[in-house]
């Protein structure tokens, strides 16, 4: 990860800005021309995005004193992660959708596949159906499973059907017609004639945001996709005027649920693309970790306010997959597979009637936020209790964004949690922390050893605000050797988003068995697909794959393999990924292709930041405080260094606290920690020795094989 300059050197023009709107706060990254970096957080405005987002622009405009249109002028590359499409489907606040539907499958979005989340509990109750039965309306035509047409759409039925959406006043439409997958003819003729009958402004036709096998998988996305549209589109494309108006000479870009980026022209048809915009680009965070000279293994685990995103890069790639729930809804849409919990820095501790400890999933929110920002909250949280233990340092945090009452964290740990649990308001307060490391720890498995990944064999890359504070911790329960501890990562994601590429996924269904299929008409299919993808730099080729009689494909990437002759290089690559996700593989069995995938990818420019200067002299601590460790260890007097005092070729042993601009990372009496070559912050876990005493491989390796 970039290291962090002061805010003295002057900026070389022109920069690259990322923002990245949290729950808490509004990250902005700012990386000029030489590779300097300058960080800056403010207030989220869930109300308004874009006031967070025209906020921190406004705070960094007057941190480097310079007018808001300069600094807006001379960015040649602005990228924006947005949580708005996502709290659109989670606060119920899209628009009315209507549907259209083949003729007898009016049904299939309310039968969903009859399966649940949850096998064994059958009282949970589905989430509510985003088009009611009497918007939901039934058009003849079909397509055969061949793709040839059986009866021609019938447009009288699509005219009526739009005269009622505008009575019941529906103002998106999503079209879904049986085997569109195959043939969008009938579709698109749907969205015209709807045009034709004034309900054209806002259509999302299935074969076109998402052409994949499966009606309801490929309904569901097409329905969020037209409930999210109006809103989430008519947020960019203003948030775009706004700061084109305010001197952004190119178009913004926003960051996908694939952990690629794209113009806001190119997503506006189907924002449904950006339901994890924001926490993909941890891809990019990722890639900035990550050793060049060979594939990394790493897990990141991303604190923020309110919630903690966990991430595995394994042999240098970010996992994908199509298969996505928002909420309890289905959606069929490339994404990097994100576990996400509610463990955070304001995420809320309570006591239950029975008298047991919780920790989430609510949070307090950047308002009224923890019980120490002094903004009238009143519940104890992760932050608060961190206060009471000494870890965090009462006054301003994340660069004076807020300021920390230790007072008041005390006051809501005691009433709140210690007096219900007859503790002492310290072991309440340790308690909390305890309980949350707990929380991470699972979430981090889920992602890693339920994928026949073994955690031990990675480096777990602590990032967020609140990350480094239990990144040691949760590496030690993992089995882990070392931990990584971003300088960054308060702006773990802002900072991805500047190292993400430019990306987009185009897929063909296309059914076949692998070792029959003609060459030239796999090589075709392939064709079609890349001259679509023919502006990027890179296309990649994929693979979906599964054994005959199996419901569910594997993504294989070919990898440069020569489809033309080498069909037994692409088995194996199968039944690799088949024997690590299922722990079994079928010796000669029959494997069907179901479809095609090219990957577009255009990489972004990427000036590393100039080598700061290696450690000359001890560092002197900035203060030595009392901080409470563990049962074990009790209190100690733990030393505190500033961040900046700390260069590459540092190493202390623990325990001790650093104190960055965006964070506070707290490493363990029994880690060493030092600085790394690229002035990030590595943790060596259960380190009794400084690195290389006793004959390890160097200390600057940040991941290891598989």
């Amino acid at each position: 990860m970039d290291s962090v300059t002061p805010l003295t050197p002057p900026l070389a023009p022109p920069w690259r800005i990322g923002v990245d709107v949290g729950g808490t706060f509004t990250d902005m990254v700012l990386r000029d021309s030489a590779g300097a970096v300058r960080i800056f957080k403010a207030p989220s405005v869930p109300a308004d995005p874009s006031e967070g987002v025209l906020g921190v622009l406004r705070l960094a405009a007057q941190q480097l004193d310079l007018p808001l249109t300069h600094l807006l002028h001379a960015c040649a590359l602005f990228v924006h992660g947005s949580t708005v499409a996502t709290n659109t489907i989670l606060e119920k606040k899209g628009a009315r959708v209507g549907m259209l539907t083949t003729e007898g499958f009016r049904d299939s979005l309310e039968i969903r596949r009859g399966m649940r989340e949850n096998q064994w509990d059958h009282r949970a109750p589905f989430p509510e159906v985003l088009v009611p039965r009497h918007l939901r309306l039934p058009v003849r035509g079909r397509i055969a499973s061949d793709g040839k047409e059986v009866a021609p759409l019938d447009p009288a039925d699509v005219a009526s059907a739009a005269g009622t959406f505008a009575d019941e006043g529906v103002e998106s439409v999503a079209v879904c017609l049986f085997n569109s997958f195959l043939d969008g003819g009938h579709e698109r003729a749907a969205g015209a004639e709807l045009a034709r009958n004034g309900m054209g402004q806002w259509v999302s036709l299935s074969s076109e945001v998402m052409p994949t096998m499966g009606e309801y998988e490929r309904g569901s996305t097409a329905v969020v996709n037209a409930y999210i549209a109006p809103k989430v589109t008519g947020y960019l494309q203003a948030l775009d005027r706004q700061l084109r108006q305010l001197g952004l000479p190119n178009a913004l870009l926003l960051l996908q649920s694939n952990g690629g980026a794209l113009s806001v022209d190119q997503v506006a048809a189907r924002p449904v693309m950006l339901v994890l915009s924001g926490p993909a680009a941890g891809v990019g965070g990722l890639k900035g970790c990550a050793d060049a000279d060979e594939p990394a293994n790493l897990i990141s685990m991303e604190i923020g306010g309110t919630s903690c995103d966990v991430m595995v890069m394994a042999r240098g790639e970010v996992p994908v997959a199509d298969s996505l729930i928002i909420d309890g809804y289905h959606l069929t849409t490339p994404s990097v597979e994100i576990h996400t919990v509610g463990a955070g820095g304001g995420t809320v501790a309570w006591v239950d009637s029975a008298g047991l400890l919780h920790v989430g999933p609510q949070g307090a929110g950047a308002r009224p936020g923890p019980a120490a920002y002094g903004l009238g909250g009143e519940q104890p949280t992760v932050t608060d209790a961190q206060l009471v233990l000494g870890r965090l340092r009462p006054g301003p945090l994340a660069g004076g964004a807020v300021t920390l009452d230790g007072a008041l964290a005390r006051k809501a740990i005691e009433e709140k949690l210690a007096k219900p649990l007859g503790l002492s308001v310290e072991g309440a307060a340790a308690g909390v922390i305890r309980l949350l490391e707990q929380n991470l720890l699972h979430a981090v498995e889920r992602l890693s050893i339920e994928r026949g990944h073994n955690p031990a064999t990675f480096t777990l890359v602590a990032a967020g605000g609140a990350g480094p504070m239990h990144g040691a911790n949760v590496a030690r329960a993992l089995g882990c050797k070392r931990a990584l501890l971003p300088r960054a990562s308060g702006a773990f994601c802002a900072m991805g988003m500047l190292q993400s590429d430019v990306r987009q996924d185009y897929l063909k269904v296309f059914l076949a068995d692998l070792d029959k299929v003609e060459r030239a008409t796999l090589d075709a299919g392939f064709a079609e697909l890349e001259e679509r993808a023919a502006d990027a730099e890179l296309r990649e080729r994929e693979f979906d794959l599964r054994y005959e009689g199996q419901q569910w494909p594997v993504r294989v990437a070919l990898d440069g393999l020569d489809t033309r002759g080498d069909m037994g290089g692409v088995r194996k690559k199968f039944e690799a990924e088949h024997q690590r996700l299922f722990g079994h593989i079928q010796p000669q069995g029959r494997i069907d292709i179901t479809a095609l995938r090219v990957i577009g990818r255009t990489p972004l420019d990427h000036t590393p930041p100039a080598a700061r200067q290696p450690q000359a002299a001890p560092p002197v601590p900035r203060e030595t405080r009392p901080v409470w460790i563990d049962a074990a260890h009790g209190w100690r007097d733990v030393p505190v260094y500033e961040g900046e005092a700390l260069r590459p070729g540092c190493k202390l042993p623990g325990p001790l606290l650093i104190e960055e601009r965006t964070t506070t990372a707290f490493i363990g009496p029994r880690d060493t920690l030092e600085v790394d070559p690229r002035d990030d912050f590595l943790v060596h876990i259960g380190s009794a020795s400084p690195p290389h005493s006793n004959g390890e491989e160097p200390a600057s390796s940040r991941a290891e094989g598989s």
